[in-house]
């Protein structure tokens, strides 16, 4: 039988989602804790890869038992007791047999947040030191919506076989005077695309780059076009859509 489970993650001490044979990912502790759970090795298939200290707040995988799950609430306080304080399994779902955490997905949701004056209290988000234009910052956003070639946003040597992307949302807010945070949502993304493109908007925002440069910028197909990555840790993966319904057990 085929489950999704959901999972939350501070991954701020972590080398991303995906098992690595010299570091710590998510899905290997993860793994470990629902297998000392649930009786039977776990093998989980994510949603796709975050990368080291990105976030995740609704972060979907699936696994398959041999049977039903029984007394759900009950096996994830056992997984959440085993689990590390920056990890929670959320709930569980029943799934179609085909079911696939990954390939299925239609839409992915994430989230940026930036400061732009000095607070000892915001964690997990990236402090810029120049006043920025947010109303050009989001005329650029604008130009980013579409069916599109996004390689210039994706990390060199990258061993995806397309790089295009239909971005459906992407949008800056005002949270107070000095806060701000960054909303995208696309069909899918590639590697560092998301920091890739806050790091470009922010030079916008700074006066370096023009609005209206981004679409010259997009049809580069050049990663040294657009501006720099900016750190992982204010990222954090918020909501991931599928066309099948995931009702908690």
């Amino acid at each position: 039988m085929r489950f999704f489970v959901s999972v939350s993650y501070n991954g701020e001490r972590y080398s991303g989602w995906q098992k690595q044979p010299n570091a710590t990912g998510i899905q290997e502790v993860l793994e470990d804790a629902m297998g000392k759970a649930l009786g039977f090795r776990v093998e989980l298939t994510g949603a796709g890869r975050t990368d080291a200290g990105v976030s995740a707040s609704g972060y979907l995988a699936h696994f398959d038992a041999p049977s039903p799950i029984k007394e759900p609430a009950q096996l994830l306080y056992k997984i959440n007791a085993i689990l590390p304080t920056d990890i929670v399994a959320n709930f569980f779902a029943a799934a179609p047999e085909d079911a696939h955490a990954r390939f299925d997905a239609t839409s992915r949701s994430y989230s940026y947040k930036v400061h732009t004056a000095k607070d000892p209290f915001a964690w997990h988000s990236f402090y810029c030191k120049f006043p920025l234009d947010v109303e050009a910052m989001n005329r650029a956003a604008a130009m980013l919506l579409g069916r599109r070639d996004f390689s210039s946003f994706e990390k060199v040597g990258a061993d995806n076989k397309t790089s295009i992307c239909n971005v459906t949302h992407a949008l800056w807010t005002a949270v107070d005077a000095d806060h701000l945070q960054f909303d995208i949502t696309a069909d899918r993304f590639l590697r560092n695309m998301v920091r890739a493109i806050v790091g470009t908007l922010l030079d916008v925002g700074r006066g370096k780059l023009a609005p209206e440069e981004i679409p010259a910028l997009l049809d580069k197909g050049d990663r040294s076009a657009a501006g720099q990555s900016v750190p992982g840790e204010p990222l954090t993966l918020c909501s991931i859509t599928y066309p099948y319904p995931l009702l908690p057990l």
